[in-house]
C-alpha cells in the first residue's frame, strides 16, 4: 500500500513539474500540441535533423529553423471551442 501512494506522489511531482506528461484533466488537444511541440523543438536541437529538413526543403537552416518555431504556436490549428455548460 504504502509503495503505490510512493508512485502516486512521484506522477503527481512529475506531473507539476513537466506540462507535457499531462495530467487527468488534459483534454486531447492539449496532448497533441504538447507532442508536435515536443517533436518540433527536437528537430531544432539536432543539427543533422535540421541539416536533412534543410536539405530536402531545399531551404536554409535558418529558415527551417523559423517555420519550425512558427509552427509551435499553433502547431494543431486553433483550440476548439468549449461546450458551454
Amino acid at each position: 500500500m504504502g509503495e503505490r501512494y510512493n508512485i502516486h506522489s512521484q506522477l503527481e511531482h512529475l506531473q507539476s513539474k513537466y506540462i507535457g506528461t499531462g495530467h487527468a484533466d488534459t483534454t486531447k488537444y492539449e496532448w497533441l500540441t504538447n507532442q508536435h511541440r515536443d517533436s518540433c523543438c527536437s528537430y531544432m536541437g539536432h543539427p543533422d535533423i535540421l541539416s536533412y529538413f534543410a536539405i530536402v526543403e531545399n531551404e536554409s537552416k535558418a529558415r527551417v529553423k523559423f517555420n519550425l518555431m512558427e509552427r509551435m504556436l499553433q502547431p494543431c490549428g486553433p483550440p476548439p471551442e468549449k461546450p458551454e455548460d
